[in-house]
């Protein structure tokens, strides 16, 4: 696992959009149509965010990180961008690369992360619980992405 560099913003706009398309996820409102989702490695650029990439064979495969996302309170910060593609989940790829985003949420002084989501992603919603997420009524932050429906919240350390 290593950090964004720009070489890898098609790809993971690419995979990103593949795995909206292999659930049939809505588009609108959320990182589909979201312009950053070309530019991820200028939006990872912002002081204490991290956008980290699994690789193989020089290639990103799969990418989580965390965000400070406009409206959350100082000590929250957001995990954005957790996507693998369907051949590569299940083998822990996705637990790393969750595990590395609290990690650094940690280490930068966070002491909550929130997550939004869709039902069309059963399994990831499946792993923030038994991460120890704890499902929210209502969206907390202005994320830009009023697609999603369902939101998490977690106490980290």
């Amino acid at each position: 696992m290593r950090q964004i560099i720009p070489s890898d913003n098609p790809s993971l706009a690419k995979m990103i959009r593949d795995v909206f398309m292999e659930h049939n996820a809505p588009t609108e409102g959320t990182v589909f149509t979201d312009p950053t989702t070309d530019h991820l490695f200028e939006l990872f650029r912002k002081k204490n965010s991290i956008l980290w990439v699994a690789e193989e064979n020089g290639q990103a495969i799969g990418c989580c990180g965390i965000y400070p996302t406009e409206g959350l309170p100082a000590s929250c910060t957001e995990l954005v961008k957790f996507y693998l593609p369907q051949t590569l989940r299940g083998k822990g790829i996705g637990r790393k690369l969750m595990e590395k985003s609290i990690a650094s949420s940690l280490s930068l002084g966070y002491s909550e992360m929130y997550i939004e989501s869709l039902p069309v992603f059963s399994q990831a919603v499946r792993i923030y619980e038994k991460q120890g997420f704890i499902k929210l009524d209502e969206p907390m932050g202005e994320s830009g992405h009023p697609g999603c429906n369902i939101w998490y919240i977690k106490k980290l350390g």
